[in-house]
C-alpha cells in the first residue's frame, strides 16, 4: 500500500501536535517494512525541520535516510503554500484531493489544521476540541499584516471548518486521549466505533 501522511504541523517545533505527528511518523515508518509513505509538507516560511528519516544538502536538497529496518519507498513532497490558502481550497471549498500534490495513495492520514479531499481511506489525529470548549483561549480573529504580508486566521473558524469534513468522510479518528474521545463522541456527536485512542508516549 501507499500511504500519505500530512507533516505540516511538524513547522512549529516544540509544539504537542508536532511532535506527535513526528514521533508518530518515525516509529510507523521504522516499523513498518511492507508499505510506501508520501508526506506531505506546506508552509510558505518555514522550512522542512529534520528528522531521523531525513536531511538536507547544502544546495536545500531532501534526502531521505531509510530506517536500518526494512527497505521501503519514501518521498516527501514540499510545498509553499500558507495554511490560510488550504484552509480556503480544502476545508472551505473543498476541492483540489490531495492526490494532486503526492500522487495516487491508498491512505491518508490528516492531522490539525486542514481536511483535504481524497479518494483514498481516511484517518485523521483528534488532539482536542479546544475550540468548541474554550473557544475564548484560540486565535477567534482574522488578521492581515500589509507590512510583513501575513495573513493570521481565525484558528477557530478555521478548525470547526475542518471538523465538519471529518466529521462527514473520515473513516478513522485517532484521539490522543480517552477525554478527546469522549468530547468527540458528545461535542461532534461522532460514533465511538470511528474512534481510536492513541496516548502520546513520553
Amino acid at each position: 500500500m501507499r500511504i500519505g501522511i500530512d507533516i505540516s504541523q511538524i513547522a512549529y517545533q516544540g509544539t504537542g501536535v508536532a511532535n506527535f505527528v513526528m514521533q508518530l511518523v518515525e516509529h510507523l515508518i521504522q516499523e513498518d517494512t511492507e508499505n510506501d509513505y508520501v508526506l506531505f509538507y506546506s508552509s510558505l516560511r518555514r522550512e522542512l525541520p529534520e528528522s531521523k528519516l531525513w536531511t538536507k544538502d547544502a544546495s536545500g536538497r531532501i534526502q531521505v535516510n531509510p530506517p536500518k529496518k526494512g527497505v521501503k519507498n519514501i518521498t516527501i513532497s514540499e510545498f509553499k503554500l500558507p495554511p490560510s490558502f488550504l484552509d480556503m481550497l480544502w476545508n472551505r471549498l473543498h476541492i483540489f484531493p490531495i492526490e494532486r500534490f503526492i500522487g495516487p495513495v491508498d491512505i491518508f492520514i490528516s492531522s490539525d489544521w486542514t481536511q483535504p479531499p481524497t479518494k483514498a481511506k481516511k484517518v485523521t489525529i483528534l488532539y482536542d476540541l479546544i475550540v468548541y470548549k474554550y473557544p475564548e483561549e484560540t486565535h477567534n480573529q482574522t488578521r492581515f499584516s500589509f507590512k510583513n504580508f501575513i495573513l493570521a486566521s481565525n484558528i477557530v473558524a478555521a478548525q470547526k471548518r475542518r471538523l465538519k469534513w471529518v466529521k462527514k468522510e473520515v473513516d478513522k479518528i485517532i484521539c490522543i486521549s480517552e477525554a478527546t474521545k469522549k468530547d468527540a463522541m458528545e461535542i461532534l456527536k461522532i460514533d465511538e466505533n470511528k474512534l481510536s485512542v492513541v496516548v502520546p508516549g513520553i
